[in-house]
């Protein structure tokens, strides 16, 4: 069977249990896991594997495993990759927003930007933060300040939200040293400076397009603030009440939210740029898990200190791993879906068709790389397709700087994140939001941002072409 036909019948599975049969969002992607795996036969597999870099021999065993270990195994990857980063990051939300400590990071952002700049700020902070860190890991750090912050504003919610996702996405697509970016970069022998610079250059104008949006849809769509399970929004309310003095110390109340950034920003560039023990030191200390860890460790000794409530301490902490693991059972459900849509062997299939079809080459690199991204959840794993399609192209003697082929990919990346993305699940699930609207707040918002960027990098390569 064509890869795509399966993968338009997986899509056709979940949004029928969801929306139709109004089944769980991880039952329904569990469900539509299993229907893709069924459907793809040995050969497409094999196909898959080996292309993956499997040797022949690995690529049969693989295509002999049965459906069931393949479905288990991929859900326990995503679990692995994202399970303990989600627990932790809800403790350190809770343990924020309970203590007050979001509360006075708000305040302090405000007294320095004006309230009138407070999505300014977020969209900007989140942007810096997400150039050496995952957008997952800064989404779980501010979504507790979009929170405190839209507690004063209501209305403004929405924006607030869209303004964090904004910021922290594209980095991830355009800006070394995330795995994406970093890859396509060496693999057609880009200057890590170039791309450094070119991805800033480029991610500047889709965060602008972005907050541009963002502003626009606010207006037409109201985005009502919700009770999460870590907490409401009452008593989110009783925070922004009381006087600075019965907040903790705001450089306390960063130190959660600082700390794990610097940790793993020093792990990324003592790797490129130091050797020996310090190297092994920062990179124990800058695993995600680990900085996470040290992270959720001081924001409880925060919340402890505010409360000292032995019973409160508690059934704060049990709220909050209760909305971590119904978070981590969906993103895993959606990631073990992704992976099985990439086991149909699509991204073979698109490299293909693209063969069979004369375009201009930046276009060509962005739909490339949307179509893998759509079909199968992976921005990396479609950057990673794109340039292997592409990889023959760049060395032919292009008129403008390679650099733009890979901005173009990573902007390519963006488009559609949709079900089957485990981002989509989180935001969905720890901002309190429908389906429909995070396809509107989040799934439309990266539509335009990859746009602008594809418009940004074509504008780009033609005026200033450095070849």
């Amino acid at each position: 069977m064509d890869p795509i036909i399966i993968i338009l019948i997986g899509t056709a599975v979940v949004l029928f249990c969801i929306i139709v049969l109004k089944l769980h969002a991880a039952i329904s992607l569990l469900l539509a896991a299993l229907f893709t795996a069924l459907l793809t036969p040995p050969e497409l597999i094999i196909a898959y594997a080996t292309h993956s870099g499997m040797s022949e021999s690995q690529a049969l065993a693989f295509s002999q495993v049965s459906v069931g270990k393949r479905l288990a195994t991929a859900f326990g990857n995503t679990s692995g990759k994202i399970g303990i980063l989600i627990a932790l990051a809800s403790v350190i939300g809770t343990a924020l927003m309970r203590s007050g400590g979001a509360e006075r990071i708000i305040r302090g952002l405000l007294g320095l930007f004006g309230k009138k700049n407070t999505g300014v700020a977020l969209l900007s902070g989140s942007f810096t933060l997400a150039i050496p860190v995952f957008f997952d890991t800064v989404f779980y750090l501010m979504i507790p300040l979009v929170k405190s912050a839209s507690v004063r504003n209501p209305r403004k919610f929405g924006l607030y939200l869209m303004a964090i996702i904004a910021g922290g996405v594209m980095a991830h697509s355009l800006i070394p040293p995330t795995p994406g970016p970093l890859f396509v970069a060496e693999e057609i022998g880009i200057d890590l400076g170039a791309m450094i610079i070119g991805g800033l250059v480029v991610g500047a104008i889709t965060v602008t397009a972005g907050y541009l949006y963002a502003l626009w849809a606010n207006r037409r769509w109201d985005l009502p603030m919700r009770d999460t399970p870590d907490i409401s929004i009452e008593d989110l309310k009783q925070f922004s009440e009381k006087e600075n003095r019965e907040l903790p110390n705001i450089w306390l109340s960063l130190l959660p939210i600082i700390l794990p950034i610097l940790l793993i920003t020093g792990n990324t560039f003592s790797n490129m740029l130091m050797e020996g023990n310090i190297v092994n030191i920062l990179s124990t200390l800058g695993d995600a898990n680990i900085a996470l860890f040290i992270s959720a460790i001081i924001a409880m000794i925060l919340l402890w200190r505010q409360i000292k409530d032995t019973k409160a301490f508690k059934k704060y902490l049990t709220e909050a791993l209760t909305s971590a693991g119904m978070i981590i059972l969906i993103t895993s459900a959606g990631g073990a879906f992704g992976q099985m849509l990439q086991q149909t062997g699509i991204g073979i299939k698109v490299g293909e068709m693209a063969a069979n079809y004369q375009m201009a080459l930046l276009p060509l690199a962005f739909i490339i790389t949307a179509v893998v991204r759509s079909a199968q959840g992976s921005a990396t794993v479609a950057m990673v397709t794109a340039i292997g399609v592409l990889s023959g192209v760049v060395t032919m003697g292009l008129k403008f700087h390679p650099v733009y082929i890979a901005l173009a990919i990573g902007c390519g990346s963006k488009i559609f994140a949709w079900m089957n993305d485990s981002a989509f699940w989180i935001i969905t699930k720890m901002s309190g939001m429908e389906i429909e609207e995070t396809i509107k707040h989040f799934s439309y918002l990266l539509m335009v941002m990859a746009l602008a960027g594809l418009a940004a990098v074509m504008v780009l390569s033609a005026v200033f072409p450095f070849a």
